[in-house]
């Protein structure tokens, strides 16, 4: 479904103070946009922002950076955070427009993010178009990058194919398998936060896939 174009939502993010308007001015030093260092988690694909609304406060030890390509969708996010925080300051969140394909031009490997969120991304299930799934291999690479040795990626879809493709991917790109389930409310496994998407999915009967990747070191990779 095209997304509909909301002029008001280009200026109403720029006019939030925890959205970043110039990513790439502050590749290599985002734990410096916070008031408080701590460690650095990163969500791709934030869409509506219902389940960074959720992290941001249940887990506040954290500052996070939540990123989707459309502001018309950020700015839902960024109500969404707002309305979470009931009126305080939002100081662990930081808002970026930009093309999750070309996520390595915002964040450098000095960054080090130390886990990333993919929640319900685009299953691009036609083959010309699989390369530009956020777990294809490349942008696996790319995350590599910046995710510290012993990162983890939270991955959770509704779509089978891609579920099984993806397992190959973070095999190939240097990643072990710490949770790996095929029906995630069943599976007794917590800490996941339920998106807009995982409801609808759950209420129509479809089980969702989640697994936790662990970035190995090169040693560990190779053996």
């Amino acid at each position: 479904m095209r997304l509909r174009h909301k002029p008001w939502a280009r200026p109403e993010l720029e006019g939030c103070p925890f959205n970043i308007n110039n990513p790439v001015a502050l590749r290599g030093q985002w734990s410096g946009t916070f008031p408080i260092r701590r460690p650095l988690r990163l969500e791709l694909g934030c869409g509506k922002g219902s389940f960074m609304a959720q992290i941001c406060r249940q887990e506040s030890e954290y500052n996070y950076l939540a990123v989707d390509i459309k502001s018309e969708v950020l700015v839902l996010a960024k109500r969404a955070v707002e309305a979470a925080f009931e009126g305080q300051e939002v100081t662990n969140v930081r808002l970026i427009t930009q093309n999750i394909e070309q996520i390595d031009q915002v964040i450098a490997p000095e960054d080090r993010i130390e886990r990333i969120y993919i929640n319900f991304c685009n299953p691009w299930p036609k083959k010309k178009h699989q390369k530009r799934r956020l777990t294809y291999p490349r942008q696996l690479m790319k995350y590599r990058e910046f995710l510290a040795d012993g990162g983890e990626i939270w991955f959770k879809t509704d779509d089978d194919p891609l579920f099984d493709d993806s397992l190959e991917y973070f095999k190939e790109c240097g990643f072990s398998l710490k949770e790996m389930t095929r029906d995630l409310h069943a599976s007794g496994i917590e800490g996941s936060y339920m998106t807009e998407h995982e409801r609808m999915f759950s209420e129509q009967g479809i089980p969702i896939k989640f697994l936790i990747a662990v970035k190995e070191t090169e040693s560990e990779a190779s053996r």
